[in-house]
């Protein structure tokens, strides 16, 4: 690797470690729609069930992003591939690009599911 090699690494790097902050934001949020959703399934409160709707799709609308940054992050993985690299790097790279379009295509379902589910039928997770 040579040195913008390694300072593109470290750049992504730090940008990871921001989602990671963002996702721990996620996990708290997560905690408070679930006190939310307990508080409308017990007392049929409606209030309660709108604030757990806005949660839960600001959620998911924030994952989405975090996923696009990784799908984009993959798309720009495949496009540095080189002819010499090997087989196996090739195939992880494309393997990963698959993944992360998976984890995009997830969360926009999610968020689809988040929107519509106006009745609380479905169990919604950060996942």
């Amino acid at each position: 690797m040579n040195n913008n090699d390694i300072n593109d690494k470290l750049r992504e790097i730090s940008t990871e470690e921001f989602i990671w902050i963002i996702y721990i934001g996620i996990i708290i949020f997560s905690f408070v729609s679930n006190y939310y959703e307990k508080k409308y399934f017990l007392n049929n409160d409606q209030k309660s069930k709108k604030i757990y709707r806005i949660i839960m799709i600001g959620i998911f609308i924030v994952l989405l992003f975090s996923y696009s940054y990784f799908l984009k992050d993959s798309i720009k993985s495949i496009k540095s591939l080189k002819t010499t690299d090997s087989n196996k790097k090739k195939t992880l790279v494309y393997l990963s690009f698959i993944a992360s379009l998976l984890i995009f295509i997830s969360g926009i379902i999610f968020l689809f599911i988040a929107y519509n589910d106006q009745s609380l039928d479905v169990e919604l997770a950060f996942n």
